[in-house]
């Protein structure tokens, strides 16, 4: 005495149609996760630049300036240096001390091919902690911008 169904074939019968559901949730995570995961895959090179709106850092007793002038002359501190003698001039003002910050200043005109061979110098030398100097307080219309 079994029991018995009577189902006819359009029960049987397979619905050919795609769920997309489960594969826009997949999508949203995916768009979730990139979403998070962009920005702190970001490089960001750290540059020793004040803001021209930041407060001033604080300077050392007897900070050690390097100046590029308008015709490429360098200048240590207010003795003026050759490109090639550049280290043992460093050396001799810092006492061998390559962790020493210089501070390196150039003409606004200089061309940045000039500021990247002395910086290139610098480096060679072993000097690696370069603080590039500004203007303190510049407003927009100083730096060209309307």
């Amino acid at each position: 005495m079994g029991v018995q169904f009577d189902q006819g074939e359009e029960d049987l019968a397979e619905t050919h149609e795609i769920n997309v559901t489960p594969f826009i949730d997949v999508i949203l995570v995916l768009l979730i996760i990139f979403m998070v995961v962009a920005p702190l895959a970001t490089v960001d090179v750290p540059v020793d630049l004040p803001a021209s709106t930041a407060e001033p850092q604080p300077r050392p007793d007897k900070p050690l300036y390097l100046t590029l002038q308008e015709d490429l002359t360098l200048v240590l501190d207010e003795q003026p240096i050759k490109l090639e003698m550049l280290e043992t001039a460093l050396d001799r003002a810092t006492e061998g001390d390559k962790t020493s910050r210089v501070f390196l200043r150039a003409d606004k005109t200089v061309a940045y091919g000039d500021l990247m061979e002395v910086m290139n110098g610098l480096r060679a030398a072993g000097y690696l902690k370069v603080a590039l100097v500004g203007l303190e307080g510049a407003s927009k219309d100083s730096r060209g911008e309307g």
